[in-house]
């Protein structure tokens, strides 16, 4: 966690929902940090479901393996959340810490260990003393912790906590939703993103749960890039209550989860976008939009090669208007595209245009807009009906001082 906050922050954390039974709990327990908040837990009600979705690293964490497992269950009393050691690498002591956290929080709360579910972000390669997080979990059921001191606590290379909130009614009955999450650097998600946790009070069992929230991790963090690395410790986790007083909803198809599934959406992508304007050294957040593609698989794909490139990125950074870059990544994505109906603009300018650059190309107001904090990027290539939007940021000098620097 660093000191100076990104230029991209929000102006403030946002307000949250007040659900009933959900309990935050922060500690400090000196694995890594001095002086500041390094654990969270969340403490759910007796009957309380889970979704998720995680990493598809081949060096995933133990805590990734343990919550895949725990998913089975589909039901959940926690999350226990450390910050400052990822847990990852770690062997067999990696798999016993997880346990024994999993194990000290279940006698804490009463519940089954598979209950509980875990996730650790920081070094990888470090082991994890879980008898430090295990000292303080006693304290987590009458936890007073408020969202975003829960949000800091889990924090690393952040420079701002991340939260987003919305509502939305089913049967008429308005339902809650709210998280938040962490992510600065290492972020390339396949399948989640990071660490990130939210809550709703809807009455959906698990089965519909994860349906919906799958759908909604390809829309949102699966579609943002800061530096083109997934996560050894990618987790997304959505747990609901069940309390909101309207029938119960037993598939994501369902008409009456229209307002709902939009509503989830937003939080899903407003907590994606934050990451990405946390990007580390980020100074511009950029998006880009992909048209024409093959599919819209296609399209995000080719989205990601723009925003993955290191020299669009640096060209954003250094405000050069070098759209032959966009070409160039458009190029070597590996998917369709008709060179010769090949459209781009930024800024929604038009630059190129059948295969060449616009008759009388004037790159005044290009330039012009990548001095600015938000960059656009529209590129049609020419093949078919699909769409897909992608989120990234510029790559600065800080970027490399924040992750030379960060172990030492």
């Amino acid at each position: 966690m660093t000191d100076a906050v990104s230029p991209l922050a929000p102006a403030a954390f946002p307000k949250m929902p007040k659900l009933a039974g959900v309990r935050f709990f922060t500690g400090n327990t000196g694995l890594r940090y001095a002086g500041r908040d390094d654990l969270m837990v969340a403490v759910l009600p007796e009957g309380s479901a889970v979704a998720g979705v995680f990493t598809r690293s081949k060096t995933r964490s133990a805590p990734v393996d343990w919550c895949r497992d725990a998913l089975a269950g589909g039901s959940a009393r926690a999350v226990v959340v450390n910050s400052g050691n990822a847990n990852a690498f770690t062997g067999s002591a990696g798999v016993a810490a997880v346990e024994e956290t999993a194990r000290a929080a279940a006698q804490a709360l009463g519940c089954k260990p598979t209950e509980v579910f875990i996730a650790s972000t920081g070094t990888i390669g470090v082991p994890l003393d879980a008898s430090k997080i295990a000292a303080l979990l006693p304290k987590a059921a009458t936890g007073k912790a408020n969202w975003e001191t829960a949000a800091r606590a889990i924090m690393t290379t952040d420079t701002f906590p991340k939260g987003a909130a919305a509502t939305a009614e089913i049967d008429g009955e308005t339902v809650s939703i709210g998280g938040f999450a962490k992510g600065s650097g290492m972020i390339a998600p396949d399948m989640a993103t990071t660490l990130a946790f939210v809550f709703t009070d809807a009455n959906l069992p698990p089965e519909v749960l994860q349906d919906l929230l799958k759908d909604g991790a390809d829309k949102s963090f699966n579609s943002i890039t800061v530096d083109s690395d997934t996560s050894t410790s990618d987790t997304l986790l959505l747990f609901t209550t069940r309390a909101a007083d309207h029938k119960v909803v037993r598939k994501a198809s369902d008409k009456r989860l229209k307002a709902f599934k939009k509503a989830l959406a937003a939080v899903l992508i407003d907590i994606a976008q934050q990451i990405v304007r946390d990007g580390e050294g980020a100074s511009k957040f950029v998006t880009v939009r992909v048209s024409g593609a093959a599919s819209p698989k296609a399209a995000r794909k080719i989205g990601l090669a723009i925003a993955n490139s290191p020299l669009v990125k640096t060209a954003i950074a250094g405000e050069d208007a070098n759209w032959g870059r966009v070409v160039m990544a458009v190029g070597k994505s590996g998917e369709k595209a008709d060179r010769d109906r090949l459209l781009v603009a930024i800024g929604g300018i038009p630059v190129a245009a059948k295969g060449a650059v616009v008759p009388g190309y004037d790159e005044t107001p290009v330039a012009e807009h990548f001095k600015g904090r938000e960059i656009d990027i529209a590129v049609d290539v020419g093949v078919g009906k699909g769409k897909a939007t992608v989120w990234t940021c510029d790559l600065t000098h800080q970027y490399i001082t924040i992750n030379a620097d960060y172990r030492t």
